[in-house]
């Protein structure tokens, strides 16, 4: 439960609906085929959708860069993710935008949300060791947050997974979802993003429920939500979402405008008496 009021803050609600632009791959991606320019053009319009339907904020990440490095990036990432969000931060200026750089690149993503303006990131791999579909993922919260401080970016605030999707947590499997949200808590996340098993899977309502009784940070559902699921997780704080509002909701589709304007409509209604 957000007891702090992190997310008025941040988006001047109670409650946000962040939309997701997943930008195109990246020079030096297997799949880049396009010029920074176009790619920052397309990310720029699906801000407009995004803003246009009555989101809250937006969030940009590099998702078509598949198959991810681990944790650390090429300078040529930086530089085009910089160059998308001054796009998308020029064309939607009043919407808060948040970064992620795959996978786990979280120094990268605070040092670009740093130089852009953005207001957030989402992190991976903040707490606790998992196996991630790169490899072995550990925790980095200590130099993260040193480097934050380096930087003088405290005011990027620092969401983090929790039992993250696309991962095997074995290892700490004797560690259920709300002690991992208190972990990342006391090592002073800004608020905690619970998913499903992968992109488009939709959170287990009963953790959702369970991390915000848990912890005074934010909750916030990091998959797979729609208008016909939103009404379930109540207990959130703030929804990151990037494939429902897409085109046939693929996440690799441009934003629908009618299936983002029909997510925002059900999210209006959550606080409605």
């Amino acid at each position: 439960m957000d007891t702090r009021g992190t997310i008025r803050s941040i988006f001047g609600t109670r409650r946000a609906l962040i939309g997701v632009i997943h930008v195109g791959a990246l020079p030096g991606a297997p799949g880049s085929r396009e010029s920074v320019d176009a790619i920052a053009k397309a990310a720029a319009a699906d801000a407009r959708a995004y803003r246009d339907a009555g989101f809250s904020g937006l969030m940009v990440e590099n998702m078509h860069d598949r198959p991810y490095l681990r944790r650390e990036v090429g300078p040529e990432v930086v530089a085009t993710m910089t160059v998308v969000a001054h796009a998308v931060r020029r064309e939607v200026p009043d919407l808060p935008l948040g970064i992620q750089v795959l996978a786990g690149a979280n120094r990268e993503s605070i040092a670009i949300a740093h130089a852009t303006g953005a207001r957030f990131v989402r992190v991976e791999g903040f707490v606790f060791a998992h196996v991630a579909d790169e490899g072995l993922m550990q925790s980095d919260a200590g130099t993260l947050l040193r480097y934050r401080r380096q930087l003088g970016a405290e005011a990027v605030a620092v969401f983090a997974d929790i039992k993250k999707k696309h991962s095997a947590h074995a290892m700490t499997a004797d560690m259920d979802i709300a002690e991992t949200a208190r972990a990342a808590e006391f090592f002073l996340a800004d608020g905690v993003i619970v998913t499903g098993t992968s992109t488009g899977r939709p959170a287990d309502r009963a953790e959702v429920e369970a991390v915000a009784g848990a912890v005074s940070i934010p909750t916030l559902v990091g998959s797979g939500t729609t208008p016909e699921n939103i009404g379930d997780f109540a207990h959130a704080d703030a929804f990151i979402v990037g494939t429902s509002p897409k085109r046939e909701g693929l996440w690799s589709n441009p934003v629908d405008p009618a299936r983002a304007a029909a997510l925002v409509k059900v999210f209006t209604r959550l606080d409605a008496p």
